[in-house]
């Protein structure tokens, strides 16, 4: 069954199955057909995401356990609501007293059942598993450990012993192990296990072996089987091997009608894989495009050149787009990724040393080779035999120029075909292949999405993932055209404009782009709230990138909390990299970030962030709103986050990932006018699906006159027509809509968030269309209601 709208609930241990089951009610009424929980196979104890899976084969006992969860699946269905589950195949915890796989590992080595579940390059580590678990040195950390029977103690840590080696001395037991424990840095360069991006602490997993995946699945196909569960949510797809061939075999096994939407994250005009068996992707794509719509790109490129002015960031370190993302990209592949590369390199020397004609590249040249091309690779992954639009030509004619010796270069060539899949089939190229294609996934993740976008930021609401902070603007053509392709293509796929990996909610996001409307207000603001605040102790900014950053933020979350601001500033100048890191942090950097916070933001300057926010309150209003129906009423199937059917200002996670309270008193405001366009337009999808659904056709609208940019609109199946203002602050600056018309279909057609307001096709003055909101939903008189 294909949802008509899912709602998105983050379960943890403080938020489990019954909670869930207590909140189904208020969900129902919001009009949604779904539940779309985070994962809930057994997890790290404590975890509050789930994305840490221990236990394939079991449900979190700390959200209630498979008797819980069936329970909520029958609590939901009594109220119409069907289960949607998010799946994590790429990988699990590697902790091995959780992970009992990877502990028969450790304990059996390359001879164990559950070897081929992970990507363990044995060779690579001698025949050992490197665990880079230790605070320090291992000889640092070695009067730290017991051995109690067949198990070794590190703090809170178990690792199994092999065979009876318990008895001998430490050094000597150390060295008889499967496994070697060292020193949580040498992560970066010796790691020999593939991982999940570039955190160790979680280990890939092997999901195209056919007996891996009917392990790791068992229990979701059962779920789903047995009716409990109507659709799943596949996290991260990039990292899998085979993504065509994973998904293929979890749509076969689920029965060929399961919903089914990858986490896959489109560059661009980049299209969906054909051949995926997928309804679509979970909508960071939609998330672009809509707010794309309600930026200004002639403001948005002042906003750039006054955050270089401001900021004087080199262009390479947040002073231009490209440049920041290039030098990022060089940064990941040499550093945090330094293991995978050599990893690769490695099988690369395989691959030549075995064929005559291709033999004699220096490791070195294949170590360049592979990372110029892994950082030109323009999507986040190449995919099956001969993708060259992800390894173009002039990829490798750039890779080349970077070689002082052509006749060097030709280990670039060597390297593509390689990873084109043109130098044959046998077990080492396959390996590089794939090896490739998911570097490369984790390398675009890190660059992109946790580095360059906390770098370059003059419009903080375009770094999102999937977004463009270079070109953030997207006209309403393209959106119409965007629209268009997913009714005929893809009219199932997911779309999302919050998420528990989003940096700033919707809500956020829409405050910070009316900047994009009135950069010189913004500047005139900086300047003077920058004065204000260095009269403050603690108020000077550590550095101008900071400066912009922190009141940027400041002004679209609104909330003067200085804990939550801190916790998401602090993870920002970490992931940036430029003056402290989650690895290498400075102690003293970060105590001025947050002394910033306190006392301005988060101090006496909140009433001038607050005189400012008020003054733009109304077209952030316009924004939210607008941004709302859209997502709502346009091709796929949205995901409402928990909480945002009200004004919801959330930061990067873990404050997006919070537990919700439901109920509470009764909306007004913002909250009360979003949350009733939520259910009008929600309770719409959900009373006529074949309006919305997969045989549903969408027009675009188009408005005539001096503010016909203004009104984007569009008509659903010829019964549903939605219109909404983009860009408030210049409409009004401009003249407002003047005499700006709108041709609606014939018929007569009522307002279903005023229903004593009607219309007649043909022409109807905007201004007449948008009294009493920036936004109108429309139905026509005797069809749906």
């Amino acid at each position: 069954m294909t949802p008509t709208a899912t709602y998105r609930l983050q379960l943890q241990p403080g938020y489990p199955f019954p909670a869930a089951a207590a909140a189904v009610p208020h969900i129902a009424a919001l009009g949604v057909s779904h539940l779309h929980l985070s994962p809930v196979l057994e997890a790290v104890p404590g975890s509050t995401h789930g994305y840490d899976v221990t236990d394939h084969s079991r449900i979190r006992e700390e959200l209630g356990g498979e008797a819980g969860l069936r329970e909520l699946s029958r609590t939901a269905r009594e109220h119409g609501l069907g289960l949607v589950l998010d799946i994590v195949p790429n990988h699990m915890a590697a902790v091995p007293r959780h992970n009992r796989a990877l502990w028969e590992v450790l304990r059996e080595g390359p001879r164990s059942p559950f070897a081929r579940w992970f990507d363990i390059d044995w060779e690579a580590g001698d025949g050992k598993i490197l665990l880079p678990v230790l605070a320090g040195r291992v000889g640092d950390e070695m009067d730290k450990m017991h051995v109690e029977g067949d198990v070794l103690h590190y703090g809170e840590q178990r690792f199994p012993l092999r065979g009876t080696t318990g008895h001998l001395p430490p050094a000597e037991l150390l060295d008889a192990q499967w496994y070697r424990l060292c020193w949580w840095r040498l992560a970066r360069t010796e790691l020999n296990y593939r991982r999940f991006f570039t955190v160790s602490e979680l280990i890939g997993v092997r999901v195209e072996d056919p007996e891996v995946f009917d392990a790791t699945h068992a229990k979701i196909v059962e779920l789903v089987r047995d009716g409990v569960v109507d659709g799943l949510r596949v996290d991260h797809p990039d990292g899998v091997a085979d993504p065509e061939g994973y998904l293929r075999r979890l749509d076969e096994a689920t029965g060929g009608d399961c919903w089914i939407v990858v986490e896959k994250i489109l560059t661009g005009d980049e299209p969906l894989p054909p051949g995926w068996a997928v309804a679509g992707t979970t909508g960071y794509d939609a998330l672009r495009q809509i707010d794309g719509l309600f930026t200004d790109p002639a403001g948005a490129a002042e906003l750039a050149a006054d955050h270089q002015q401001f900021t004087e960031a080199p262009e390479e370190l947040g002073g231009r787009w490209e440049a920041t993302q290039r030098h990022a990209a060089y940064e990941v592949v040499t550093r945090e990724l330094a293991a995978e590369t050599a990893i690769l390199v490695r099988l690369a020397g395989l691959v030549c040393a075995a064929e005559p004609r291709l033999r004699d590249h220096a490791p070195w040249a294949l170590r360049k080779a592979v990372r110029e091309l892994l950082v030109r690779v323009p999507v986040y992954r190449p995919y099956g035999v001969g993708d060259e639009e992800a390894l173009t030509e002039e990829a490798a004619a750039g890779a080349k120029e970077t070689f002082t010796v052509p006749e060097e270069a030709a280990a670039v060539d060597v390297v593509r075909d390689l990873a084109l899949g043109r130098l044959g089939a046998g077990p080492d190229h396959e390996a590089f292949r794939a090896r490739f294609a998911q570097t490369a996934s984790a390398l675009r993740a890190k660059s992109v999405e946790d580095k360059a976008f906390y770098r370059y930021g003059p419009l903080l609401s375009a770094n999102e993932v999937g977004g463009d902070p270079g070109d953030p603007a997207v006209p309403p053509e393209a959106f119409h055209a965007y629209c268009a392709g997913l009714a005929r293509d893809r009219p199932a796929t997911g779309t999302v404009l919050t998420t528990h990996d989003t940096k700033r909610s919707a809500d956020v996001r829409a405050r910070i782009a009316v900047l994009s409307e009135c950069p010189e207000r913004w500047a005139d603001f900086l300047a003077q709230i920058t004065e204000e605040a260095e009269g403050l102790p603690g108020g000077s900014a550590p550095d101008p990138q900071v400066a912009w950053t922190v009141w940027q933020t400041a002004v679209g979350f609104t909330v003067p909390d200085a804990g939550r601001l801190e916790t998401a500033l602090l993870k920002a100048v970490r992931e940036a990299g430029l003056r402290t890191s989650w690895t290498e942090p400075d102690a003293a950097y970060e105590k001025a970030v947050s002394a910033f916070v306190d006392a301005g933001p988060a101090g006496q300057a909140q009433h001038s962030v607050a005189r400012f926010v008020h003054e733009l309150a109304p077209y952030a209003r316009a924004n939210v709103l607008g941004a709302t129906l859209l997502h709502l009423t346009m091709p796929g199937v949205p995901d409402v986050y928990q909480g945002s059917e009200r004004e919801y200002l959330a930061l990067v996670d873990p404050d997006n990932r919070r537990p919700v309270e439901f109920g509470g008193p009764p909306p007004d405001g913002l909250d009360a006018e979003k949350e009733a366009l939520t259910k009008a337009a929600l309770r719409l999808r959900r009373s006529a699906p074949e309006v919305f659904g997969a045989s549903a056709t969408y027009t675009p609208l188009g408005a005539e006159g001096p503010a016909a940019d203004h009104c984007v609109a569009f008509c659903r199946s010829g019964e549903v027509v939605t219109a909404v203002t983009r860009l408030s602050l210049r409409l009004e600056r401009e003249g407002g809509w003047r005499d700006t018309e709108l041709a609606l279909p014939a018929g007569r057609w009522a307002d279903v968030l005023s229903p004593e307001r009607e219309f007649t096709g043909g022409p109807v003055r905007v201004s007449d269309l948008f009294t009493r909101r920036p936004v109108a939903l429309l139905v026509r008189e005797g069809g749906v209601r």
